[in-house]
C-alpha cells in the first residue's frame, strides 16, 4: 500500500512557466544567504524544468496560494538506483510552518514510489534549518566525489521500499 502523501496546500508539478517565478525564489533565497546564484552554471537547469528533470525521469514541485511561489523542490535521478534532490527552498514567509518537512516527506514519497533506493543532496554550512531537517528525516553526511561551487557538504538516504522493505 502507498504511503499517504502528505496534505499540502497548493502543492503542484511546476510548469515551464513557473520558470521566472522559481529562478526568483532560488536566486533571492541563496542571496539572502550569502550564496552566489549560478544561471550559467548549477542553476542552468532552472532555465529548462522540463529538459532537466521530467525528459530525464525526474519531477520539480512548487508550492503557490495567491498566485505566489512559496516553496519549491526537484529530484533529479543521477542513475537506476539514486535520485537527487535539489532546488528545495521556501520563502522566508512560508519557513518554520511545517512546509519544509512536508515538501521533504512528499519528496522522499515521489522518490520512494519511483523505485530509487537512495537520495542525495548537497547544500552549504550556512542553511543550518535545512541540514537539521534533513537529518531529523535519517539523512547522513556522506563524502561526494564531486560538490557544486557553492556546496560544502552532502548527504544521503537509503530508502526502504513503498512496501516497507529495507533498500540493499
Amino acid at each position: 500500500m502507498p504511503l499517504p502523501q502528505p496534505l499540502i496546500p497548493g502543492l503542484r508539478p511546476a510548469t515551464q512557466a513557473d520558470g521566472p517565478a522559481i529562478r526568483n525564489l532560488v536566486f533571492s533565497t541563496l542571496e539572502e544567504f550569502g550564496l552566489q546564484p549560478d544561471p550559467a552554471g548549477t542553476d542552468a537547469d532552472l532555465f529548462d524544468l522540463h529538459q532537466h528533470y521530467h525528459a530525464q525521469g525526474g519531477v520539480f514541485f512548487v508550492i503557490e496560494s495567491d498566485n505566489q511561489l512559496h516553496g519549491c523542490y526537484g529530484l533529479h535521478p543521477t542513475s537506476r538506483q539514486d535520485v537527487e534532490l535539489r532546488k528545495m527552498y521556501l520563502r522566508p514567509q512560508a519557513r518554520g510552518r511545517g512546509y519544509g518537512r512536508a515538501l521533504l516527506q512528499h519528496a522522499l514519497t515521489q522518490a520512494r514510489e519511483a523505485g530509487f533506493q537512495r537520495v542525495t543532496l548537497e547544500t552549504a554550512a550556512v542553511l543550518t534549518a535545512a541540514i537539521r531537517l534533513y537529518e531529523s528525516h535519517g539523512f547522513t553526511r556522506i563524502t561526494p566525489r564531486h560538490l557544486a561551487p557553492r556546496c560544502d557538504a552532502a548527504y544521503e538516504l537509503k530508502l526502504a521500499s513503498p512496501h516497507g522493505d529495507s533498500a540493499p
